[in-house]
């Protein structure tokens, strides 16, 4: 299959047939290219050609379209649809991407929309997904699953299952309950093909299964299926009951969601937003960390004012504060990063003493080895005095084991409080880092150059 390239060329022309209302050119070009690419199409176009497409195409299609839009394009798609046309969309849909797409209309639009829907079993199924948080396993999970009862015996089993796989796009698992509807184990597919008609499941399932409660968080239930390797785990509520299952489409999701969150609070940026979002909310996500880093530098400006006497004795000196700054906010943000890392993945174990010990130590032999270089580079480059030059190694070495230190042990103790650890990425450490490896820089020099 050659991969869906999106082109100028092509929304052009997919605009001009809209505009020109020529549906069959448009069907003809649209029925081989895969529902993700369609989204990918429509998230180019404006609000009534979006519209018009959806309207178009069958609803088997549009739903999974709906699926993959732009937050605001499918907003503003189902703002332009029927309480009747968006219940058809619906009924294609699993039920966790159905509730996904309710929760997103207008509390007024909500009723209407479900009451259209014709499976009632599915419009509940629906209505009891909304209720639980959508940071929650609750919220991510889908009702459609198959599962037997421990007390049928595997021709009523095969029965029941040939009917519920119906509603079921994927059957990843077989699990199997009590009359309680309580989650028993699972059931191997080998186990039930190849045993007689008469036994019961309870003699045959796997008691081993691993599991999730509704309340748990989407990042925990994310670490749980990284670590076993799973396509798919139930959910259970707070007494046991199966109530539904996490596929790993929905976690590549959450993953997805979590990198980018982390990823704009490493850069500075206080809060979810895109490059389409308005100037106002830009601004506002921005504008926090850009004043912590202009208050940072104002620090560094008044720390080298107060030394501002070594200048006329060494003026050689400030031409290595770019280098203090710069060397000190790399460390700190190298060393913040793994351990962001390593907290999200939970390889980060032991006592954060012992993890500190590491970084002492790595930062003791980078710190010599760049020293080693910059004496070099110093001497034959800048022509600066052999005292001067080791003050300034010095202080560079003590620099970067300080920027190591603290790019370790805030995130460890963000964590500790509960605190995202991303947060200390990025303008957090490197300010700090700036202030404090100043400081650092001219107090060595004034101890060793004395003046």
């Amino acid at each position: 299959m050659i991969p869906f390239k999106l082109t100028d060329d092509l929304i052009a022309e997919i605009e001009q047939l809209i505009e020109d209302q020529k549906e069959t050119e448009l069907l003809s070009i649209l029925d081989d290219i895969h529902y993700a690419d369609i989204a990918e199409i429509i998230n180019e176009l404006n609000d009534d050609e979006a519209t018009y497409l959806i309207k178009l195409l069958d609803s088997d299609k549009t739903s999974d379209i709906l699926t993959e839009l732009d937050e605001d394009i499918r907003e503003a798609i189902l703002g332009n649809l029927s309480a009747k046309e968006i219940a058809e969309e619906l009924n294609e849909l699993d039920t966790d991407d159905a509730a996904d797409i309710v929760g997103e209309l207008p509390k007024e639009m909500v009723q209407k929309v479900i009451s259209e829907l014709e499976d009632k079993e599915h419009a509940k199924d629906i209505v009891d997904l909304l209720r639980y948080d959508e940071n929650s396993a609750g919220g991510l999970m889908a009702k459609e699953l198959v599962k037997v009862n421990e007390n049928w015996n595997v021709l009523t089993c095969v029965k029941e299952m040939r009917a519920q796989a119906e509603n079921v796009t994927r059957v990843h698992s077989i699990y199997v309950v009590d009359d309680d509807e309580k989650l028993k184990g699972r059931l191997s597919l080998k186990d039930l093909l190849t045993t007689s008609t008469k036994t019961h499941i309870k003699d045959i399932y796997i008691p081993k299964v691993d599991y999730v409660n509704v309340n748990e968080d989407p990042e925990e239930v994310a670490k749980i299926m990284s670590k076993y390797d799973l396509e798919a785990i139930p959910v259970v509520d707070e007494i046991g009951r199966l109530v539904g299952r996490i596929t790993i489409d929905d976690i590549v999701d959450v993953i997805k969601e979590e990198a980018e969150k982390d990823y704009q609070m490493a850069a500075g940026i206080s809060q979810d937003v895109e490059a389409d979002d308005s100037i106002w909310e830009l601004t506002k996500a921005r504008l926090p960390w850009l004043f912590i880093g202009m208050m940072g530098g104002i620090g560094a400006a008044s720390i080298i004012n107060v030394f501002q006497g070594a200048f006329i004795k060494f003026p050689i000196l400030l031409a290595f504060i770019p280098l203090m700054q710069a060397t000190a906010g790399n460390v700190g943000v190298q060393s913040s990063a793994i351990v962001v890392q390593g907290l999200a993945n939970d390889s980060i174990k032991g006592e954060i003493w012992g993890r500190l010990l590491k970084e002492l130590i790595l930062g003791l032999v980078n710190g010599l080895a760049l020293a080693f270089i910059f004496l070099l580079i110093s001497h034959f480059g800048f022509n600066t005095s052999y005292l001067v030059s080791f003050t300034v190694g010095i202080a560079l070495v003590t620099v970067i084991v300080n920027a190591a230190l603290i790019g370790t042990f805030i995130p460890i103790f963000l964590n500790k409080r509960g605190i995202d650890p991303a947060i200390a990425t990025g303008p957090f450490i490197t300010t700090s880092n700036d202030v404090l490896g100043i400081l650092i820089y001219f107090s060595i020099a004034k101890v060793i150059l004395n003046f």
